[in-house]
């Protein structure tokens, strides 16, 4: 049986006894089923993870026994920030998880003239929290000790107006040059996908004015949770740790 990765929300400073959150123990102990002297291995967000045997599985609690701090950083060396106009239904949340298994550093939820969802304040706070936990799961299954932060949602304009000395990209399928034509070496991206509908003409002029190059993935449109993960594929192999 492959060793569970479990997130701690915070820092692990010493080895020994840890009592771990509630969402933790509910997944070893009622979802996994595990028993006292199994192993699983945990990581709180820095370049680290932590082997532990589980020490005792309670109702209210479960301990676990932090025997080792390994080292063991998988992040890519291109920060990539991902701006994502919010798609609807479970094309989100699937950007989302891919894009964290790809190695996006940060995500910032975007609303544009397109964008069909429309929700009200308290819906999207609830929104936010599950795809923090969708970033989590993405980083427990691939690897990940670094969770990527899911950013209060924002408005296009005040998400490209942000000062930034990232690289910034807005996809265009009749843009003049790709990703592979981008000067090198690129360590910083603030990446744009769009709505289903795509951008209006005055918002792609309005990115222009804040230094968003348009660049091309290639002949074919692709719906927006297409091209948010082929475009990170792309600049991952360009610039970051794949291929």
């Amino acid at each position: 049986m492959r060793i569970p990765r479990i997130y701690h929300p915070s820092i692990i400073t010493q080895l020994g006894t840890l009592a771990l959150s509630d969402d933790a123990a509910n997944h070893i102990g009622r979802v996994l089923r595990m028993q006292p002297g199994q192993e699983v291995r945990l990581f709180d967000g820095s370049d680290a993870e932590f082997p532990a045997i589980i020490q005792e599985v309670g109702k209210k609690q479960l301990l676990v026994e932090v025997t080792e701090r390994l080292e063991h950083s998988l992040e890519s060396p291109l920060n990539l920030h991902l701006g994502q106009v919010i798609s609807r239904g479970d094309k989100m949340e699937f950007t989302i998880q891919k894009s964290v298994e790809l190695g996006v550093n940060t995500i910032t939820p975007l609303l544009s003239e397109r964008c069909g969802v429309k929700l009200d304040e308290k819906r999207f706070e609830k929104k936010l929290q599950q795809w923090q936990k969708i970033a989590i799961a993405a980083c427990e299954q691939c690897g990940r000790n670094r969770v990527p932060v899911i950013r209060p949602i924002m408005e296009l304009e005040a998400w490209c107006a942000e000062p930034s000395d990232a690289l910034k990209l807005n996809l265009h399928p009749r843009a003049q040059y790709s990703i592979n034509t981008l000067p090198a070496p690129v360590n910083k991206v603030r990446l744009l996908i769009g709505p289903e509908g795509g951008l209006s003409a005055q918002e792609i002029a309005m990115t222009e004015q804040y230094q968003f190059a348009e660049t091309l993935l290639g002949p074919r449109v692709l719906r927006t949770e297409t091209a948010a993960l082929t475009a990170i594929t792309a600049l991952q192999v360009r610039f970051g740790d794949l291929g």
